[in-house]
């Protein structure tokens, strides 16, 4: 096999409510996703994959019965809220020539969005995605130098908003902004709030959270002092 690269580019998050949760312990949500051109870079080559057996790149090669040495250029902060994994994953579903969402939930729950991309309305545990009409807009991002554990902060969510199993309309969200995780994610990790006001203070704007954390972004472009300005793109061409 010759080698071959696929890019996975990043999801950003622009809102996010959490509207119940499943009794198997699974959030729903309802989320607006964008594709931004923030990517990794995925090289497949012959031979046998050597990443950890529960790294998202090796359970999706598992999923598609295939096997490959797989290098990733990691572009896409760690831990930043922005699908870096989940990309990673729907990208070598891609290579595989699968579209199959339902197969792409069962690898993670961002991993349907990834490999739809562009711009959509998400739903479920993340399995729903409805595509939207495309828009471009730019963003400036900013990403302290720590991640925020996923499941720390729906955690948290649970101990403050007390949610119905199964999704009622009882159910009532933790935050007031366009993101209901960021009072968990603040509670989990308080030094976002520092980078959330640097940001702020930067743009005159109020941050949103991008998905659990930790990054930080409003819209614009305000290039500087260890911010990323990314833009929306399409997945019209993404190989």
């Amino acid at each position: 096999m010759q080698p071959v690269t696929v890019l996975a580019p990043a999801k950003l998050t622009l809102s996010l409510r959490v509207t119940g949760l499943r009794p198997d312990g699974y959030h729903l949500l309802d989320a607006e996703m964008v594709t931004v051109d923030l990517a990794d870079v995925i090289t497949f080559e012959s031979g046998a994959n050597v990443l950890p057996p529960d790294d998202l790149v090796s359970r999706a090669l598992r999923a598609v019965g295939r096997d490959a040495r797989v290098g990733v250029d990691k572009r896409i902060p760690v831990g930043a809220g922005l699908g870096g994994g989940s990309a990673d994953a729907a990208a070598v579903l891609r290579w595989a020539g699968c579209d199959d969402l339902a197969l792409a939930a069962q690898i993670g729950a961002d991993v349907p969005f990834c490999l739809v991309g562009g711009r959509a309305r998400v739903s479920g545990v993340g399995e729903v995605v409805e595509p939207l009409a495309f828009e471009e807009r730019v963003f400036t991002l900013l990403t302290p130098p720590f991640g925020v554990s996923t499941a720390d902060v729906y955690r948290a969510w649970d101990r403050m908003s007390g949610p119905a199993r199964g999704g009622g309309p009882e159910i009532t969200p933790a935050g007031d902004g366009a993101n209901d995780l960021e009072p968990a994610a603040l509670m989990v990790e308080p030094r976002l709030a520092e980078w959330r006001d640097r940001l702020g203070d930067a743009s005159g704007r109020a941050p949103v959270l991008a998905g659990s954390g930790s990054t930080w972004f409003v819209e614009g472009e305000l290039p500087g002092d260890g911010r990323r300005v990314v833009r929306t793109v399409r997945m019209d061409g993404i190989r």
